[in-house]
């Protein structure tokens, strides 16, 4: 099954059932439990899509020598900006290019883009937690190619963008549980202002329709991706009356916070609470049980968005558009069948 085809199943347009795949909450009740059911239902599978692709193959010799690229991030010391800063490094030495990495705090105001400009690298990797459409006017009036990562609200269609199957990956965790027996499933989820939250929120949702499984408001938990947040959603998960004997966390930071919270009750992982990460970064397979996780390819999405700006840099148009790469659930020891 295709978009095309749950779209004209459910006599809706291509948008809105994507829309429903982004989690986007500007979708009526009705016609998103009408669409989530089909999805369930008729076995869509997501797959790799792009809706005008980027010019992403690369020959290496063809790569322009010398020069610097900025990549921007919100946090370097977060686990996903890590490998995120992984990725771009390595494709750009290969090509040996520089990467400039800056950091915007919070509240940062415009500066940064003044002081972009004041460097004038050769292009920019966005991988930022919030961009306004203001932003992306006074980005696009830089006169630099630039490219977005993992994007936080929807593209206005002036810069290309590189993503992840965060749907999928939603699903794919919360049917891994489910299949394992588990009927409570509780979930953690990243700040609901982001695209990639409300994704992986509606995939574990659709995979619970497909099993019959109710959504239980009681188990879901808005945390900010973060391993305090995991440790303190995960407290009032297990202090539900009928708490979970499953958690889906948004991510492995915030699993992490989710295994010290059952260890401090006595609990075992997975044998009295099974845990569920996202994204795949190094410290899952070292946390005591590894932790089974969605891997999202972060690296290879800065690889890309890289080599997208080096070709553009060697007179390969850069066309407007996303691509998206695809998840894989990868399954460790912190999973088990209930009780």
């Amino acid at each position: 099954m295709t978009v095309a085809d749950i779209a004209a199943e459910a006599g809706v347009s291509r948008a809105t059932v994507s829309k429903v795949l982004n989690g986007r909450s500007d979708v009526s009740p009705a016609t998103r439990s009408q669409i989530e059911t089909l999805l369930a239902t008729r076995g869509y599978v997501p797959t790799k899509r792009t809706k005008r692709p980027l010019h992403l193959p690369l020959p290496r010799a063809a790569a322009r020598r010398g020069g610097l690229l900025e990549l921007v991030v919100n946090d370097a010391g977060s686990p996903w900006s890590a490998e995120m800063i992984r990725g771009a490094e390595l494709e750009a030495r290969s090509a040996r290019v520089g990467i400039v990495v800056s950091v915007l705090a919070p509240g940062h105001g415009q500066q940064w883009l003044e002081d972009i400009a004041d460097r004038a690298p050769g292009g920019i990797v966005l991988a930022l937690s919030e961009l306004t459409p203001a932003d992306h006017s006074r980005i696009a009036k830089l006169g630099l190619p630039a490219v977005l990562v993992d994007p936080v609200g929807d593209a206005d269609g002036t810069i290309p963008s590189i993503g992840a199957g965060n749907w999928g990956g939603g699903m794919a965790a919360a049917k891994h549980l489910v299949d394992l027996g588990h009927r409570r499933v509780g979930i953690i989820t990243g700040p609901m202002r982001l695209l990639c939250s409300q994704a992986r929120l509606a995939g574990y949702r659709a995979a619970l329709e497909r099993a019959g499984i109710a959504l239980d408001d009681d188990l879901v938990q808005h945390g900010d991706f973060h391993y305090g947040s995991g440790f303190e959603k995960a407290q009032a998960l297990l202090d539900r009356p009928r708490p979970p004997t499953a958690i889906f966390a948004g991510n492995d930071e915030e699993a992490l916070g989710v295994y010290a919270a059952i260890q401090e009750r006595g609990l075992r992982v997975p044998f009295d609470v099974s845990v569920v990460g996202f994204d795949d970064v190094p410290m899952a397979q070292w946390m005591a049980p590894p932790l089974t996780t969605v891997r999202q390819p972060i690296a290879k999405m800065a690889a890309l968005a890289v080599r997208s700006l080096l070709g553009h840099q060697d007179g390969t148009e850069m066309t407007e558009g996303r691509v998206e790469l695809s998840t894989k659930l990868v399954v460790r020891s912190s999973t088990h069948s209930p009780g």
